[in-house]
């Protein structure tokens, strides 16, 4: 990539977490690239978080922790700490060159807004911004997002080997999670959901993967980055994670994005606006052979697909009750209140009531109120089906 006169100023959301740690490693890899003005993160890793903004010498920290209990840990931090509940949001609306959300949950959404509504452009790791909010950020229009996901990166990089109209459907590639292969799920532990085989996550989005509702939230997503209807949105199980999505065009072809399951070539991707970082991550081996396998998903065993798609087409604010259930019912699951399978029944149970009444978004109160109904609801659905 050419090096620009300046490097580009970030601030990263979410820094202690694993979108942010690596990008981290991206910008201490290239200083004459990226220049980081200011960090967030929750108030779980106060220590980490100082001692990245000392070592980056930001100008801003921003932590849902009190100001007494981030001063414990500020020693030898000269620049502006921001502290409680809205600290992220405050920050995002810093001017940079990109802020890169890597939040998880939907609390990542006000974040995504204030970015936004500032002008400042957003590398977008959080995709519950756009599941739980997709036509609020929508309003702000598609070019000030670039995705960090590596699927929807992947489609992102793919989209400039044609013209829009020459795109036939869009093809989502799934790991699968540790169940691919297994048919009955009914006893399905915590400690095997959380057992990975391909990728390094935190346990939410692990056992997202595990029920594959990660990948109904993706759909999700790659309908509002890139305008693209649900019907032409196809999702297929493979395992060794090295493409990482595919675009088919009208005259039969396919192009695919490939590269070893490594979120730095995504991340560097996104947070270089759409250039490519040198030696981000380290290429296929081509000395080696290799062997890549594909096939569809078997949607009676992961039904979270089809319901994503439901949700998408019903539209408004149907996908904000499905992100929001969700989130309640992978919870219940791991504090061992609700079986595995029944994970995706209280999503759905939480769906089909609400579902049907007022889904307009038409602001953030909206999201909330809407998210607090589902969560509730999803809350009753867990009660009744307790193991």
């Amino acid at each position: 990539m050419s090096v620009p006169s300046s490097p580009r100023e970030l601030i990263i959301l979410g820094s202690t977490g694993s979108i942010g740690v690596q990008a981290l490693e991206i910008v201490a890899e290239n200083p004459h690239l990226f220049s980081v003005i200011g960090l967030s993160a929750g108030s779980k890793n106060l220590a980490l978080l100082f001692e990245q903004a000392r070592r980056f010498n930001v100008s801003y920290v921003a932590t849902t922790a009190s100001a007494d209990e981030a001063a414990k840990y500020s020693t030898g931090f000269g620049g502006t700490v921001i502290t409680g509940p809205h600290a992220s949001t405050e920050l995002a609306s810093h001017p940079c060159s990109i802020v890169l959300n890597g939040i998880t949950g939907s609390i990542g959404l006000a974040p995504t807004l204030s970015a936004l509504s500032a002008g400042n452009r957003v590398a977008l790791a959080n995709k519950e911004s756009l599941v739980a909010g997709g036509d609020l950020v929508m309003k702000y229009g598609r070019d000030r997002l670039i995705p960090v996901d590596s699927e929807h990166s992947a489609l992102y990089q793919c989209f400039l080997g044609g013209k829009a109209d020459e795109i036939s459907k869009v093809i989502l590639t799934a790991s699968g999670g540790p169940f691919r292969e297994r048919s009955d799920l009914s006893q399905v532990t915590v400690k095997e959901a959380l057992a990975h085989p391909t990728w390094a996550m935190g346990p939410v989005v692990t056992i997202n993967s595990a029920t594959l509702m990660n990948k109904g939230l993706e759909i999700i997503e790659a309908h509002y980055l890139f305008d693209i209807p649900y019907s032409r949105i196809d999702a297929v199980i493979h395992p060794q994670s090295v493409v990482h999505s595919m675009v088919e065009f009208v005259d039969g072809s396919t192009l695919a994005q490939a590269s070893p399951p490594n979120m730095k070539g995504p991340i560097s991707y996104a947070i270089a606006e759409g250039h490519r970082v040198k030696s981000a991550t380290k290429p296929i081996d081509w000395t080696q052979s290799h062997q890549w396998t594909f096939s569809p998903i078997n949607e009676s065993q992961f039904p979270s697909v089809a319901l994503a798609r439901h949700c998408g087409e019903i539209g408004g604010g149907a996908t904000t009750i499905y992100n929001a259930a969700n989130e309640i019912a992978v919870d219940a699951f791991i504090n061992g209140a609700i079986a595995f399978t029944s994970i995706v029944k209280v999503v759905e149970a939480t769906v089909n009531q609400l579902a049907s009444g007022q889904l307009s978004l038409r602001d953030i109160a909206d999201v909330s109120a809407l998210e607090h109904d589902a969560r509730l609801n999803a809350e009753r659905h867990v009660s009744e089906m307790r193991s």
